[in-house]
């Protein structure tokens, strides 16, 4: 029986290679060579819209956390992450170009997958087990297929990304460099606003001209990415407690400033900066137009514009069992952001998951639950939650870990989860075994 995995993003190339590393032949299927989403810009698979995607490398909080119990299974995602990362304080930033490229070399010189360019516009769920990782932007023609298969149960958010801008294009005398969690490496570029032009430069993100979206139903924005016009819109504080706070961002003179906008490097080159947190739906001279008013920034030069997007998600608790298995299609899985879990790290995780439930599947068993004390298993069991009647997207977070939990820091979390997952690990041996490489 073939396994077919349609969509070669993070969630698909995952899974391709976990069921490729234990003997299953799979064909993976790709057709952004032929027509591109709004989003991608690459040819190349895995692709991410900016450097610091993957978030904190940190085992005091949830996603860092969620890299360290990936690393258990050999994820091939987190591995590509290290092998291409470039300096950025705490986080896992990576030089995108060469972190989509050394995916696509592993997926594509792997003697057990097949890449096929092509679009699926039909889904076989009778002969071919079928992995549907397309994401939250998938095609029109896949989207009708999956609501035949799974009715029209959809949802959606709103994902917006921020402007990339050229390193060459900052005037130094008004910026610095510092960072939150190690003043000794600056790996931040920082523009530091006095009251006034703090207030100044709010007054013009809310006057500034926002692409309509016309053709969504209603505005629901996902919290993690908030338009940064829609923060300061809502209130000054946001932005203070949250992208513009000026906390442990020090001037070289050691003074505060009253708020801070930060830029982070983008390739391995140190070229290209995004700004950090700033998500936005603003027309493109309004984007060019607003963020040149920022100290330093006047001749600014915009090399890829924020963009909004519109996410679909599956309600994957009515729909999906425990192997992320459609219940009513037994051929059909699906993996990834249109799952409903909110984030690349947890996409990935997702498509190992996946992995697992078809390997389980083919050989007929019985898939043991995921610890809900791990953050792979309290993120996999809140989606596929059959109590939950709507499902809201979710990143990892320690706030959905079992309870017993609750006391500690985050690296004690750390310990206990990775004493969880190594008896899970040992529980599922007789279907699938992992070696430390």
């Amino acid at each position: 029986m073939k396994i077919k995995i349609i969509g070669a993003g993070l969630a698909g190339c995952e899974a391709a290679y976990q069921l490729a590393e234990h003997g299953f032949k799979v064909e993976l299927y790709e057709s952004k060579t032929m027509q591109k989403n709004p989003i991608q810009k690459l040819d190349s698979f895995a692709e991410l819209v900016c450097s610091n995607t993957l978030r904190s490398k940190s085992l005091k909080n949830a996603v860092g956390i969620l890299k360290a119990e990936m690393q258990m299974f050999n994820s091939l995602i987190i591995e590509a992450a290290y092998q291409t990362c470039i300096p950025s304080d705490d986080a896992l930033a990576v030089d995108r170009v060469k972190f989509s490229d050394y995916v696509t070399d592993k997926i594509q010189n792997h003697p057990n997958i097949e890449v096929i360019y092509k679009e699926v516009d039909a889904i076989d769920d009778v002969n071919d087990i079928t992995l549907i990782t397309t994401g939250p932007l998938t095609s029109e023609k896949m989207k009708s297929e999956i609501e035949r298969l799974i009715g029209k149960q959809k949802l959606f958010y709103l994902d917006a990304s921020a402007p990339i801008i050229a390193k060459d294009s900052i005037d130094f005398s008004y910026v610095y460099q510092a960072s939150r969690h190690n003043q000794d490496q600056g790996d931040y570029i920082c523009i530091p606003l006095n009251e006034a032009e703090f207030d100044a430069f709010v007054k013009q993100l809310k006057q500034a001209e926002t692409v309509q979206t016309k053709d969504f139903e209603k505005e629901i924005y996902f919290k993690g990415c908030q338009p940064i016009e829609v923060m300061a819109k809502e209130s000054k504080k946001i932005l203070l407690h949250g992208p513009m706070s000026p906390n442990n961002l020090l001037k070289p003179d050691q003074t505060q400033p009253y708020a801070v906008v930060q830029l982070r490097q983008d390739d391995a080159i140190d070229t290209l900066y995004n700004f950090v947190g700033f998500q936005t739906n603003l027309k493109w001279p309004e984007q060019l137009r607003v963020l040149s008013q920022l100290p330093g920034m006047g001749d600014m030069k915009i090399v890829r514009y924020g963009v909004m997007h519109k996410n679909y998600y599956i309600n994957s608790p009515k729909i999906l069992n425990n192997k992320l298995q459609v219940m009513r299609r037994k051929n059909v899985y699906f993996a990834g952001q249109i799952t409903g879990v909110e984030g690349y790290v947890e996409s990935s995780m997702s498509g190992i998951i996946a992995s697992l439930g078809i390997i389980a599947s083919l050989t007929n068993q019985k898939l043991p639950k995921f610890p809900s004390t791990t953050v792979m298993g309290a993120l996999h069991n809140y989606v596929t939650n059959e109590k939950i009647k709507h499902l809201k997207p979710m990143k990892a977070n320690l706030g959905i870990m079992q309870k017993a939990f609750d006391e500690g820091n985050g690296e004690s979390y750390f310990s206990k989860s990775k004493m969880e997952l190594e008896n899970y690990l040992n529980s599922i041996k007789g279907i699938i075994e992992f070696k430390n490489k």
